[in-house]
């Protein structure tokens, strides 16, 4: 009894301090650069569609140091752990009602800037040859002449680029989106940037039309489509996408198909393609086009007509990731839940073949060549150290080439025996295979930095060099002799994690991605 009085006593003089109120805390440090509505402002938006897998202790890590370069300031001297994880916990959690993002919303989003565009390239370099190289550490991009591999320029970027860059046919103006939706215009001539836009909440990836005019942009938040003006950056249309029974879905990604003059995107939720005319005649349809119905049943389809008319293709399941043809005839597409990977004729608006592609293929990053009178492809595995390589021709699967273990990349040229095959995760990582298109054997791996992730190679317009990524906070561009395979310069850099060459994205080079 003596012992429960004293306990009694000693918890009511030692009150329990309250947990701390991460949205309080939000408010008070966070909402000037993220908004009141987490939907972001000079900063990201903070939701779980945008935070993606930077979740727990990472984004308590991120809340306590900040972001170097960036300005994400650090709280570890002004919040308690108690109370980073309260507002880590607080900006995890899902909204509470789904935001409005019209093309009202969207409009009220757009700058321009006051820039006087330039006759003629400032530089004296060949502007075909111009990559541009995404520095993710700093969010900048370097924009790099391919023939003195000077840097030309390095201009800001919105926060957390993803996706590929996209040029203007004639390669002047680039085309830039963050996850948070923001699509940004340079002008690679001026070396200005033109404006921006806050397309989306959440955005997956861009892609713009055969004829340069219109710019998608696909979105996780809210469930839409939205389809920019590339002259002016105004909001031409908001597709909302729903499936034939309605249900909303996100967007997993959008691609142009130039020569059928169409924007195709997978649906994430719901097995779905959708192939977006971008032309005024409607595309390439016609009268008695068939597809394969909710049954399976080939049946005539009734098409929308005009400029961005709408053609669903059902699937036996979402596509999470695909890849083209180079005719752009037949989409490959995979399931990250499955074992597999499926051909869809886009003609016919069917499944036609069945791939056995295991260990999570990376289709987005795939690439195609000639080899032996076929056509064939070639995809990494983002959970196995392989390569697989189909024959395009009857889609068999040619050969699986073990490398040293999982990668995200492959690139090529056609001036090059070589494709290059990067190691992304792993004991290895940092690996670069160096693969003969033709025999399909590994003949050289490089190692260039033991113990860093190295990944992402790119080549100048004519082939000459090979650009790999250190993709680190202090990395550097590896500029290689593609021919020689040795090493030229390396050119210090932010975490640079993409490259992208224009003459090899208009001209859709086999050895790119698209």
């Amino acid at each position: 009894m003596i012992r429960h009085i004293v306990l009694s006593s000693l918890a009511l003089a030692s009150p329990v301090l309250a947990a701390p109120d991460g949205a309080a805390i939000y408010a008070d440090l966070c909402a000037s650069c993220h908004a009141e509505t987490r939907l972001g402002g000079t900063g990201p938006a903070l939701i779980p569609e945008s935070l993606g897998r930077l979740q727990g202790e990472k984004l308590a890590a991120v809340i306590a140091a900040g972001r170097p370069a960036t300005q994400m300031p650090s709280f570890a001297s002004t919040l308690s752990a108690a109370e980073i994880a309260a507002v880590a916990a607080y900006v995890s959690a899902p909204l509470a009602t789904l935001p409005v993002w019209t093309t009202t919303e969207i409009s009220a989003t757009r700058q321009m800037t006051d820039y006087q565009p330039a006759a003629a390239p400032v530089f004296s370099g060949d502007p075909l040859n111009i990559t541009l190289v995404v520095e993710t550490g700093d969010h900048h991009v370097s924009v790099l002449d391919g023939d003195s591999l000077a840097v030309l320029d390095r201009f800001e970027t919105p926060v957390a680029v993803h996706g590929g860059p996209k040029f203007s046919p004639d390669g002047r103006f680039v085309f830039i989106m963050s996850r948070d939706g923001w699509v940004q215009k340079y002008d690679i001539w001026s070396l200005s940037e033109v404006g921006r836009i806050r397309a989306g909440l959440n955005s997956r990836n861009i892609a713009m039309s055969a004829d340069g005019k219109w710019l998608a942009v696909a979105n996780y938040l809210p469930n839409t489509l939205t389809i920019l003006s590339t002259e002016d950056m105004t909001v031409k249309k908001v597709v909302e996408i729903t499936g034939r029974d309605h249900r909303p879905s996100r967007v997993s990604a959008v691609y142009q198909a130039p020569q059928r003059e169409t924007f195709v995107l997978a649906l994430k939720d719901l097995p779905e393609i959708w192939e977006i005319a971008t032309d005024e005649d409607g595309g390439p349809y016609s009268e008695g086009l068939v597809h394969s119905n909710e049954n399976g049943m080939e049946e005539a389809v009734g098409v929308e007509r005009g400029l961005f008319a709408r053609r669903r293709i059902a699937l036996s399941a979402p596509l999470d990731d695909f890849f083209f043809s180079p005719d752009y005839r037949n989409l490959i597409g995979s399931n990250r839940e499955s074992q597999t990977g499926v051909v869809v004729n886009l003609d016919v608006g069917r499944e036609i073949a069945e791939l056995p592609l295991p260990g999570m293929p990376h289709l987005g990053s795939g690439i195609t060549w000639d080899r032996n009178g076929h056509k064939v492809m070639a995809t990494p595995h983002l959970t196995e150290g392989m390569l697989s390589v189909i024959d395009m021709n009857d889609w068999s699967l040619i050969t699986s080439i073990p490398t040293d273990g999982p990668g995200f990349f492959l690139r090529s040229h056609d001036s090059t025996p070589y494709l290059w095959a990067d190691v992304f995760t792993g004991e290895n990582k940092g690996h670069i295979h160096i693969i003969d298109k033709q025999s399909l054997e590994i003949i050289r791996t490089l190692i260039p930095e033991p113990g860093k992730t190295v990944a992402h190679t790119e080549f100048t317009r004519d082939g000459r060099y090979a650009l790999v990524s250190i993709w680190e906070m202090d990395g550097a561009v590896i500029v290689y002799d593609a021919a020689t395979l040795e090493e030229i310069t390396r050119l210090p850099m932010s975490k640079p994690a993409g490259k992208y060459n224009v003459w090899n994205k208009i001209t859709f080079e086999d050895g790119t991605s698209h």
